[in-house]
C-alpha cells in the first residue's frame, strides 16, 4: 500500500523523497491567483534546502495571506480560547548563553498574558474535543514584548507552512456540508494525513490522552519550534522551550469528554477562572533544552524539523523559571479575544531558527492581526501594549490611531534636534534586536532537505514509550476517527502508514475495524529507526498523584449523616481539592434534623465533571435515589470513567443497581485516608473489564 497519490508519469521528488503526482494538462495546472503556474506546492523558497525561507516567495506569501483572510473577525484556528494574566519569575540565570534580560535577571517579575485555546472548533465551540491546545505567552519584558506562541505537543503535523493551509483546510469542516465542528473524525482530515507522512508523529500525540485534558491547568507546552539564544558575543545555542504544569499532567476519558460537553461546554474556561478566582492560582515551570551547533549536528533527526522533538534522557529539560496565573481578565473581549500573539515578537538576546514551519508563521501571524482586528495599530490596544519599556519610532498614522506623536521629524535620519526640535529616537547596536551571524550562501531551491525525510522512528518512539493504558487509548482513538471516514482507501493507507510505526498498533486498528489482516506497510522515504524509549513522553508515572486542584462530588439526600458529610469535605480540602455538595435538591433535610444547601444541583452535576465522587447517604436516602436515573448515571460514569467512589455502608443497593463492582477504588468512607489516595488517580485496572479497546 503506497504512502502517497498514486504516480502518474509525470512525477517529481518532493517531500522527503515521496514521489509526488504532476499535472497531466494544461486544464489541470495548480496556478496562483493571477493564473501563474506553481511548479511546488509543497515547499517553501528556501537558501539551501536547510536555509531561511525568502521574502521573494509569492507563492507561499499569496497562499499564506488568502489564508489567513479567509474569516473576519474570529480567528481561523484556535478561535475557543481562555486567557489569565499573571507573572513570570527567572529562577537560574542563562547568562552565559544569552544576553536576554528576561532570562539573566534572576528574581525578577515579569508581567504575563497567557491564552490557551483549542485548534480545530469555531469561538462558540465547546471546551473538551480532542485537539490540539494552542499555549501562548505574551512577556511583557523591560525590552519588548516576547511572544512564546506554542501548544501542549511539543511536535506539529507539518514540516513547512506552505502546507499549513492544507492541513487546516482539511481539518476543518468540510467544504460542502460545514461539518463536523471541531472535530477531526472525517474524510478530508484523515485524507490528508495519510497523503502526508510527516504528520505520523503528531498523530501519535493526537490520538493519545494529550489530545483530551481535564484542564488547562494540568497541561504542558512547548514552544514547539526551534529557537536560537545570544550570549553578548553573538553566539548562537539552539534552544526548546517548555512549561511544566505543577499540577501535573492529567487527561479525561474519550466518553467522559464527550459527556463534558453536553454537561458544561464550558468546562476548561469555567474550571480555569474557578481556580484563580478562589486563589488557587496554577502555576508552571519554564524550562529549556539547549543544544550547541555540534550537539544538534550528531542527533539522529534534524533539529529544524517542527515534527521532531529532542528526548528529554538526551537532554535534559533545565528548569530556569515559574509562570504563576494570579488573575482573570476583566473583559474577555478586550483581552482574551484582543491579544495578539507575533512569534517575531521576540527580545535581544533571543533568535529564529531556519525552521521553515516557524520562517512562515514569522509572516503569517501579523498578517492574520492585521485582517482579524483591522488596524496597523493593534499594538496600541492596552492587552497587546508593551508595558517593561517605551516604545518609540517613526511609524505614523493609520486606521485606529490613538497615540499624538509630537514634533515634525517622522522620518530618519533627522538633524532637527541641532535646531532646538524634537529629533526622535535613533537606532541602538548596542543594546539592538541581532540576528545569529549564520551563513546563508546556497542555490535558491524548493526542496525539502534530506534530514527531514525519516517521517516514523519518533512516531514509533511515542508510541512504544507509552503505558499499556495509554497505548490501547490511542489505538482506540484512531479507530474511532477512522470509522467515521467514508472511503476505504483512505483508511487503509493510513493503516499501511502504521505498519512503519508499530505492526502491532496497524493491526490493532484494523481488527478494530472489523479488517482481517492490516494492509501491507507503505514504502517509507527513510527506514525508520528504533530509538531508546522516553518514558518523559507517558502521561501515567510522569508526574506524582495528588489531589491538588482537583475535584470531589460528595452526593448527599435527605437523611445524609451531616458529621460524615463535613468529615469527608474537610479532607478533601485538606488535600488541596475542591469538594462541591450534591443533592436531588438544594436543600436537604439531614439525619439531625438540621438543614444542609447543597452546592449544585444533581441533574446539573454529574459525576464527569469530579475527579473522585463520594457518596454520603443514609438507608433511606439511598433507596429514593436507586429509582433516580441521575443519580444511577451519576454513579455509574464515575464507575465507568475509572473515578474512585467512596461511599457509606448504606450505599449497597444504588452501587449494585449502576453495576459497581468492588475494586480498589470502590470503599467505605470508614477509611478517609484510602479513599484521598485512591482519588489521586484514575482505578487503570478497570479499564479493561468495562470497554471495549483497541
Amino acid at each position: 500500500m503506497a504512502n502517497d497519490r498514486p504516480p502518474r508519469p509525470e512525477a517529481r521528488i518532493g517531500n522527503g523523497g515521496e514521489l509526488h503526482q504532476t499535472a497531466s494538462g494544461p486544464d489541470n495546472r495548480l496556478t496562483t491567483n493571477h493564473g501563474v503556474p506553481v511548479g511546488d506546492n509543497e515547499n517553501s523558497l528556501k537558501a539551501g534546502p536547510r536555509g531561511p525561507t525568502l521574502l521573494e516567495d509569492f507563492v507561499l506569501r499569496e497562499k499564506i495571506h488568502h489564508f489567513d483572510h479567509e474569516r473576519i473577525p474570529e480567528r481561523i484556528v484556535h478561535a475557543r480560547g481562555s486567557g489569565a494574566h499573571g507573572h513570570f519569575e527567572l529562577t537560574k540565570s542563562l547568562k552565559h548563553v544569552t544576553h536576554a534580560k528576561i532570562l539573566t535577571e534572576v528574581g525578577e517579575k515579569t508581567e504575563v498574558f497567557v491564552r490557551f485555546s483549542t485548534v480545530a472548533g469555531g469561538a462558540g465551540s465547546v471546551d473538551t474535543p480532542r485537539d490540539v491546545r494552542g499555549f501562548a505567552v505574551k512577556f511583557y519584558t523591560k525590552e519588548g514584548n516576547w511572544d512564546l506562541v506554542g501548544n501542549n505537543i511539543p511536535v506539529f503535523f507539518i514540516q513547512d507552512a506552505i502546507k499549513f493551509p492544507d492541513l487546516i483546510h482539511a481539518a476543518k469542516m468540510e467544504a460542502d456540508r460545514g461539518y463536523p465542528q471541531a472535530a477531526t473524525a472525517h474524510d478530508t482530515f484523515w485524507d490528508f494525513i495519510g497523503l502526508t507522512p510527516e504528520s505520523t508523529h503528531m498523530i501519535m500525540w493526537a490520538m493519545s490522552d494529550r489530545g483530551l485534558p481535564r484542564s488547562l491547568r494540568m497541561m504542558e507546552g512547548f514552544g514547539v519550534n526551534t529557537f536560537r539564544l545570544l550570549d553578548e558575543k553573538g553566539k548562537a545555542t539552539f534552544v526548546k522551550f517548555h512549561w511544566r504544569p505543577k499540577l501535573g499532567l492529567q487527561s479525561t476519558c474519550w466518553d467522559e469528554a464527550v459527556k463534558i460537553a453536553g454537561a458544561d461546554p464550558d468546562f476548561h474556561r469555567r474550571d480555569l477562572y474557578n481556580a484563580i478566582d478562589s486563589g488557587d492560582f496554577p502555576e508552571w515551570e519554564f524550562g529549556v533544552q539547549l543544544l550547541t551547533q555540534e550537539q544538534a549536528d550528531v542527533l539522529p533527526f534534524d533539529i529544524l524539523d517542527a515534527t521532531k522533538l529532542i528526548p528529554e534522557e538526551l537532554h535534559p529539560v533545565e528548569i530556569v523559571g515559574k509562570m504563576v496565573l494570579d488573575r482573570n481578565p476583566d473583559n474577555f473581549f478586550a483581552e482574551t479575544e484582543q491579544v495578539a500573539f507575533l512569534p517575531t515578537n521576540v527580545p535581544p538576546g533571543v533568535d529564529f531558527s531556519e525552521d521553515p514551519l516557524l520562517q512562515g508563521r514569522l509572516f503569517s501571524y501579523l498578517d492574520t492581526q492585521l485582517s482579524r482586528l483591522g488596524s496597523t495599530n493593534f499594538h496600541q490596544l492596552p492587552i497587546n501594549q508593551a508595558k517593561g519599556c517605551p516604545v518609540m519610532n517613526f511609524q505614523r498614522d493609520g486606521h485606529m490611531q490613538h497615540n499624538v506623536p509630537q514634533g515634525r521629524a517622522n522620518y530618519e535620519p533627522n538633524s532637527l534636534a541641532e535646531a532646538g526640535e524634537i529629533g526622535g529616537p535613533r537606532e541602538c547596536p548596542d543594546r539592538g534586536f541581532r540576528t545569529a551571524a549564520v551563513p546563508v550562501e546556497e542555490t535558491k531551491v524548493r526542496i525539502r532537505a534530506e534530514t527531514f525525510a525519516d517521517h516514523y522512528s519518533q512516531a514509533r518512539l511515542f508510541f512504544r514509550s507509552q503505558s499499556e493504558p495509554e497505548q490501547a487509548h490511542l489505538a482506540s482513538a484512531i479507530v474511532f476517527e477512522l470509522s467515521k471516514v467514508t472511503f476505504e482507501h483512505v483508511r487503509l493507507r493510513v493503516i499501511a502508514n502504521l505498519q512503519n510505526v508499530d505492526p502491532k498498533l496497524a493491526k490493532r486498528v484494523a481488527a478494530g475495524l472489523g479488517l482481517d489482516d492490516a494492509p501491507k506497510a507503505s514504502k517509507p522515504a527513510k527506514a525508520p529507526i528504533d530509538m531508546d524509549l522516553s518514558p518523559a513522553l507517558r502521561i501515567i508515572g510522569k508526574y506524582p498523584e495528588t489531589l491538588k486542584g482537583r475535584a470531589v462530588g460528595v452526593l448527599v439526600a435527605d437523611g445524609s449523616d451531616g458529621a460524615m458529610v463535613q468529615t469527608v469535605t474537610s479532607a478533601v480540602e485538606k488535600a488541596g481539592a475542591d469538594a462541591t455538595i450534591i443533592a436531588p435538591k438544594i436543600k436537604v433535610t439531614l439525619k439531625d434534623g438540621s438543614s444542609l444547601t447543597a452546592d449544585a444541583q444533581l441533574a446539573g452535576a454529574p459525576s464527569m465533571i469530579f475527579d473522585a465522587v463520594a457518596l454520603v447517604l443514609s438507608e433511606g436516602g439511598c433507596a429514593s435515589l436507586v429509582k433516580e436515573s441521575a443519580a444511577l448515571d451519576f454513579v455509574m460514569n464515575a464507575f465507568a470513567h475509572l473515578k474512585a467512589i467512596g461511599h457509606t455502608a448504606d450505599c449497597k443497593p444504588l452501587l449494585q443497581k449502576a453495576g459497581v463492582e468492588p475494586d480498589a477504588g470502590v470503599m467505605e468512607l470508614s477509611d478517609t485516608k484510602a479513599f484521598l489516595k485512591a482519588a489521586a488517580t484514575r482505578q487503570w485496572d478497570r479499564e479493561p473489564k468495562l470497554r471495549l479497546l483497541a
